[in-house]
Order: structure tokens, then sequence, then C-alpha cells
């Protein structure tokens, strides 16, 4: 399956944690499970036309849930860390929130 770059990046995610990240030019998005660093790094300039130094990934397993005698689970889901450079923009999208 080809993933376009809009289907690698999937949202960004608005936390105080990650608000606070911004201040050392960290951006956190929600991304496809099957993407690497290198396709997020390249969706990330491409879509916001900045400068990426590096690309930090983490995979969630989804949580256990219980409703009444139903059991079920959570989606598993990939957050990526985004760190910019020195010389780059900032992504005007996180500007309105925040810091």
């Amino acid at each position: 399956m080809k993933l376009t770059n809009y289907d690698i990046i999937i949202r960004p995610i608005i936390t105080e944690k990650s608000m606070n990240q911004m201040a050392l030019r960290q951006y956190t998005f929600l991304v496809h499970p099957d993407a690497n660093k290198s396709m997020i790094k390249d969706a990330i300039e491409q879509i916001f036309g900045v400068k990426v130094e590096s690309v930090k990934t983490i995979n969630y397993q989804g949580k256990k849930k219980r409703v009444g005698f139903n059991f079920g689970k959570r989606p598993d889901y990939k957050k990526a860390i985004v760190k910019l450079t020195a010389d780059s923009k900032g992504i005007e999208f996180f500007e309105g929130f925040g810091a």
C-alpha cells in the first residue's frame, strides 16, 4: 500500500506536554503505524515547508477495556516527535495554541 503525505500524518497531538515542547522546536503528531522515520520526515517537510532535524517515534498498544461482560481493546497507534532545525520556521498550525 502506497501512503501519501496526508496518510502518514494523521493529526497533531495537542496536550500540555506537547505545548511545552514547542519552546524546544519539537512538535508531536499521530502518524500511520506503518510509516518509518524517513517517511515521516519527508511528509512533515513537504506539508509544512520546514526543515526537520530528527524524528522520534513511539508505538503504543491499545488498552483493554470492558463494558459489562463485553471485552474490547482500543486501537494501537504510533506517535512521532519531530524536532525542527534552528534555522527553520515554526509550524503555523500550532502557533494559535498555548505559549
